[in-house]
Formats: C-alpha cells, sequence, structure tokens
C-alpha cells in the first residue's frame, strides 16, 4: 500500500534532485528519506531513481514517473481534505434548519446574520412548513412551538406569551379580561400547533369566542383585524413579526397593559395584555438524539439561545406583562 508520507519524499527528491536537499525541505534525515524511498520502491515493485553518485543529480526512472504523477494526484487530493477538514471543524460547512413563520421574520435574521458574520464560508438552508407535530427527519435543527417528541433532544428558547390585537378604541386600555372574549369575533390561526391548545384552554374556562376567519398568514390575520372583522389572539412573537407594533415605541409612553402602534398609514391597532394570563406558546429548538453535530450546527444552537433571551427582553420592554 502506498503511504502519503512515502509518496511526499518522492516528490520532493524528484523536485529537489537529491535526497540531501529533499531531508532539509521535509524536515528530515537524509537516512529517513532514503528508507521511505525504499519502502516506496518495494511496493512499486522497481527502483524509482537512477542515482549515477557523487554530486550528480538522481533522475527519476520510467516507473518512478508514473508513481510520482499519481502521487501528486493522491497528496493534492490529502491536502484538499485537509482544508476542508479545517473548514468544517471552524464553522464553515452546511446546516438544514426548519423553521416557521414568526420565528422566521424574528429570531432567525439576527441568529443568520451573527452566523454569517463568524463564519462567512457557511451555507445555510432553511425549510418553513407549519407542523403539528415535531419532524426533525434530515434537517439539523428544527425550531417548533409546542413540547418535543420522542427521539429528539431540545433546548427550550421562549414563553411566547398570548396577546390580544384589536382596532384602536375596540377595547378600553389596560388589560382584557378572559371572559370578554365569550362570543366575541374572532381572527385565528387553523387548529394545529399551539393554536389548538390555546383554544382548547379557553373552553376548559368555558369562553367560546366566535372565530369569523382563519388563515396561516401573520400579516392577512392583522389586516383583518384592521379590517374591522374582528380581534385576534396571538402570541406575541408573531404579532411583532407581522408589524403590529414596534417595540420600543409605546403609545403615550405609559405601560398601562396596552399599547398602540401605528404601522405607515395603516389602522392604529393595540396590543393588549389578557388577565388571566393564557398557558404561553413554548419555542423549542430541536435536533435528532444521538445525532453527531457539526461545530456549526453547535454554534446555531448557542446563538438562537443568545438571540432568544435578547427578544424576549425586547418584547417585555416594548410590551410588559404587568405580572
Amino acid at each position: 500500500m502506498f503511504e502519503l508520507r512515502h509518496l511526499a519524499a518522492l516528490a520532493a527528491v524528484a523536485d529537489e534532485g537529491s535526497f540531501g536537499r529533499a531531508a532539509a525541505r521535509l524536515g528530515y534525515t537524509q537516512s529517513t528519506v532514503s528508507q521511505q524511498i525504499a519502502a516506496l520502491e518495494k511496493t512499486a515493485g522497481g527502483a524509482l531513481f537512477d542515482r549515477p553518485g557523487g554530486p550528480n543529480a538522481v533522475r527519476i526512472t520510467p516507473l518512478g514517473a508514473v508513481v510520482l504523477a499519481h502521487g501528486r494526484e493522491l497528496l493534492a487530493k490529502a491536502e484538499a481534505m485537509t482544508a476542508a477538514v479545517d473548514r468544517f471543524q471552524a464553522g464553515d460547512s452546511r446546516i438544514d434548519i426548519g423553521t416557521f413563520q414568526s420565528v422566521s421574520s424574528t429570531l432567525l435574521p439576527p441568529i443568520i446574520r451573527r452566523l454569517r458574520d463568524e463564519h462567512p464560508g457557511c451555507d445555510l438552508r432553511l425549510v418553513e412548513a407549519e407542523l403539528d407535530q415535531p419532524e426533525v427527519g434530515d434537517l439539523d435543527l428544527l425550531f417548533f412551538d409546542g413540547r418535543p417528541g420522542g427521539g429528539t433532544e431540545y433546548r427550550k428558547l421562549l414563553d411566547d406569551r398570548y396577546v390580544l390585537v384589536a382596532r384602536q378604541g375596540d377595547f378600553p386600555a389596560g388589560p382584557v379580561r378572559l371572559k370578554q372574549l365569550d362570543g366575541l369575533p374572532l381572527v385565528a390561526y387553523p387548529p394545529i400547533c399551539d393554536q389548538g391548545r390555546m383554544e382548547n384552554a379557553l373552553q376548559n374556562k368555558g369562553i367560546r369566542p366566535t372565530i369569523v376567519f382563519r388563515t396561516a398568514g401573520n400579516e392577512a390575520l392583522l389586516s383583518m383585524v384592521r379590517a374591522g372583522l374582528g380581534a385576534a389572539l396571538m402570541p406575541l412573537l408573531a404579532a411583532r413579526g407581522a408589524g403590529a407594533f414596534n417595540p420600543g415605541l409605546v403609545a403615550d409612553g405609559n405601560h398601562s397593559g396596552a399599547a398602540a402602534y401605528l404601522a405607515g398609514d395603516q389602522e392604529l391597532l393595540t396590543v393588549h395584555e389578557l388577565r388571566p394570563a393564557l398557558p404561553p406558546r413554548e419555542i423549542f429548538l430541536l435536533w435528532k438524539a444521538g445525532r453527531t453535530q457539526s461545530p456549526l450546527a453547535r454554534r446555531a444552537i448557542e446563538v438562537s439561545v443568545a438571540i432568544a433571551a435578547d427578544t424576549t427582553s425586547a418584547l417585555d420592554s416594548a410590551c410588559p406583562s404587568d405580572d
């Protein structure tokens, strides 16, 4: 079997024309180079160099030329593989991430920016879907708004509390009592993911809003609120991602539990806390249990946890819960 270190010695002797200069280039003793060439000649089954002796340069034999040509290709491939492994270990690799719309519009952009700044050569692939059950499959990481299933490992990122989004003037400033939602016209998401659990929580309290429209789109939901079709119960992260409010711009500078915001020339909306609060939507980052993660995937988890903490602080500042 041909060994790379023997092929490297062959290339050095051919380039330098002597065993002594090849040894100096490689940082070996001349006897070590001679031993490596001898081992290579034994494997190849013949002499690889003519050795005229004295000051004359050694000359590669026809067999040596064949071995050298293929040996240089193997050495180049080994060098390329080493470089690729080094880039992989440094984070310049590919990861596939599953996401859903409110994460795509809020958490993921700063996560991606930080990863791309740290690892300009990384390859990030995103797949967006609204999943009722966590399906990691071949994904490296999956953002999911519900309790993780079996066969996964996870980090909890944040509790995303529910708020009521309505047109300005539809409700007095301040928190809205849950009993006020009974019979109230609501625009809502399809009853999958955490929406179904939230609606069950309302029914268990004897509260049954009137669902007048369902859509999976955050922006469509808010458009119908602005049009006056109904109010919306939304996770705060989804409301922010859809432009229901601008964190940092609280109407009238008060933290009374209802914050009013204006997006361009659109209808002014109010964001109300609920009393008592509904159980929050939990957002997790999942990956398949037992799967060896790349350095980039491990770093993506760390960055996601940090960004989620920053986002939670920003949401709490913009729309305090008054707990």
